[in-house]
C-alpha cells in the first residue's frame, strides 16, 4: 500500500529490504558542483596536455637510449630484467662516439623528467573531476576507459616518483629500480598512446577555441569559466576567480624553471654545477685530482684493504691463454691517456677527467688477440651489490680511448674511484665503468 498524501510520519523499510538510494551521485567530489574553480576546462587542460605530448615522447626515447647503452642483448649480466620478452627488443650496438653521448641523453632524460613534474601535477589538477565521475562504471566500454585512465595516471605517477627517488639515491621501493622503471615505462607509454589516440581531436578542438595571447592578457578580474560542454571539466557553479589562466600558466612555468635551475647543473657541469641544489651529485666534492662525483664508495660495497693492497693481481684471459700481473707490471705497460666524463643513470655526470692507463686493446694483445679483439667480461673484487661485473662489446674494447685506468688527473686513483684499476670507456654508463677490476676475460664470460 502506497503512503497517502496525509501520511507524513517516519517510514522504515520492510525487514530484509535495503533502503532505496536517492538518485544522482553521493555528496562530495562525485558531484560536479564540488569542483568550483572557474579555470578548469578543456582549453587549459589541453595546454598542459600539449606540453606533455611534446615532453613525454622525448622522455620515452631517451629512456630507450639509456636501456640500449647497457648493451642489454650482450649477456644476461648486463640486463637482469625478468620476463621482458618482446619489451627487451634489441636496438643497436651502443656507440663510443661522441664520447659525451650518454652524458647528453641521460642528462636530458632526467632533467626533462624533473622539469615536467609541475606540468604533470597541473594536468592532473585540471582533470581531477573526471577521476570522480559518477557512476564509476556505466558500461563495459566505460569500464575499459576507466581502466586506461587508471593505468595512465597510475603509470605517470609511478614513473615520476620512482625516477625522482632514483635521482635522490633513495631506494625505498621494493625490488630493483631498473626493473620497476622499465616495466612501468611500458605500461605508462601504452596507456599514453591509447589516451592520445582518443583525445587528440578533442584537444585540438579545445586549443582552437581560445587564443593563447588573449588568455595571457586577461587578468583574474575578467576571468570567466569556459562554456559548458560534454567533457565534464567545466564547473556548473564557478567560484569567484582568485587567479587567471595567465597566473596558472605562470605558476606552472615558474615551477618548471625553478626545477630546471636546481637540477640541470649536475649534468651540464662547469660553473652551473653549484646550482644543482636538489641533486645529490650536483656539488663539487672538495679539491684535488680525485675530487669528483662518486656513487658508491669502497666502504659501502665492502672493499677491504687487502682486496686492493699489494697482493692485488690483474688476471687477463682469452684465446686459451692467461696472464697474471701485479700493479707495477700493469704500470710498466705502455700508458695512454683519455679525457672522458663519468655519466650515471641518476642524471649526474662529471666534467672530463684526464685518465691514464693501459688500452684494452693492448691488454687483449697480451693473450694473443692483437687484431680485432672481441668483447670483454670485466670482474671486480667487489663481492656484493649490483654491477660488480659487466660485459663490454667489441666496439668498446677496440676504441683507443677505452682504458684500464690506473691514474686520474695526474694522481693514483683513490680507493673510492676504483684503485688499483678501473674501466673507463667513452659514452659508457657509469655503472659499466667497473671499479676495483681484478679479471678481464676477452671473448668469454668466465
Amino acid at each position: 500500500m502506497e503512503p497517502s498524501d496525509h501520511d507524513d510520519g517516519p517510514h522504515h523499510p520492510a525487514p530484509g529490504r535495503r533502503p532505496r538510494l536517492p538518485g544522482g551521485p553521493p555528496p562530495g567530489p562525485a558531484r560536479p558542483a564540488f569542483w568550483r574553480s572557474p579555470l578548469r576546462g578543456p582549453w587549459l587542460t589541453s595546454v598542459f596536455g600539449l606540453l606533455l605530448l611534446v615532453g613525454i615522447p622525448v622522455l620515452f626515447v631517451t629512456g630507450l637510449l639509456s636501456y640500449a647503452a647497457y648493451n642489454p642483448d650482450l649477456a644476461p649480466g648486463n640486463d637482469q630484467t625478468p620476463g621482458k620478452g618482446l619489451l627487451g627488443f634489441y636496438l643497436f650496438s651502443w656507440p663510443t662516439s661522441p664520447y659525451w653521448l650518454y652524458r647528453l641523453t641521460q642528462g636530458v632524460h632526467v632533467t626533462l623528467g624533473v622539469v615536467l613534474i609541475p606540468v604533470l601535477l597541473a594536468k592532473l589538477w585540471s582533470v581531477i573531476p573526471k577521476l570522480f565521475s559518477w557512476p564509476p562504471l556505466r558500461s563495459p566500454s566505460h569500464a575499459l576507459e576507466r581502466l586506461s585512465l587508471l593505468l595512465l595516471v597510475g603509470g605517470a605517477l609511478f614513473e615520476f616518483v620512482t625516477g625522482v627517488l632514483n635521482i635522490q639515491l633513495h631506494y625505498i621501493f621494493p625490488g630493483s629500480f631498473y626493473t620497476l622503471h622499465f616495466y612501468g615505462a611500458w605500461i605508462f607509454i601504452g596507456a599514453f598512446v591509447v589516451h592520445i589516440a582518443f583525445r587528440l581531436p578533442v584537444m585540438a578542438k579545445a586549443l582552437r577555441s581560445r587564443r593563447l595571447g588573449t588568455e595571457l592578457r586577461t587578468p583574474a578580474a575578467r576571468t570567466v569559466s569556459e562554456p559548458a560542454d560534454d567533457t565534464g571539466l567545466v564547473t556548473p557553479h564557478p567560484a569567484p576567480p582568485t587567479t587567471s589562466r595567465r597566473g596558472a600558466l605562470g605558476l606552472v612555468g615558474a615551477g618548471s624553471l625553478g626545477l630546471l635551475l636546481v637540477t640541470a647543473g649536475q649534468s651540464i657541469g662547469g660553473s652551473l654545477r653549484g646550482t644543482a641544489l636538489l641533486a645529490p651529485r650536483g656539488q663539487e666534492p672538495g679539491q684535488g685530482p680525485n675530487a669528483f662525483q662518486i656513487n658508491k664508495t669502497a666502504a659501502s660495497v665492502g672493499i677491504r684493504a687487502r682486496d686492493i693492497g699489494p697482493d692485488w693481481r690483474l688476471v687477463v684471459r682469452g684465446n686459451g691463454q692467461e696472464k697474471i700481473l701485479t700493479r707495477a707490471q700493469v704500470l710498466a705497460l705502455p700508458q695512454r691517456t683519455a679525457a672522458l666524463p663519468i655519466a650515471c643513470v641518476e642524471g649526474w655526470s662529471t666534467d672530463d677527467q684526464h685518465w691514464s692507463g693501459v688500452r684494452l686493446t693492448d691488454l687483449a694483445a697480451l693473450v694473443g688477440l692483437r687484431h680485432g679483439p672481441p668483447g670483454v667480461f670485466v670482474e671486480s673484487v667487489q663481492r656484493a651489490g649490483a654491477f660488480r661485473s659487466t660485459h663490454l662489446r667489441d666496439n668498446q674494447v677496440r676504441d683507443t680511448r677505452s682504458l684500464l685506468a690506473l691514474r686520474v688527473n695526474g694522481a693514483d686513483l683513490s680507493p673510492d674511484h676504483g684503485y688499483p684499476a678501473r674501466i673507463i670507456v667513452p659514452a659508457n654508463p657509469g655503472v659499466h665503468n667497473t671499479k676495483w677490476v681484478t679479471r678481464l676475460t676477452f671473448g668469454g664470460t668466465v
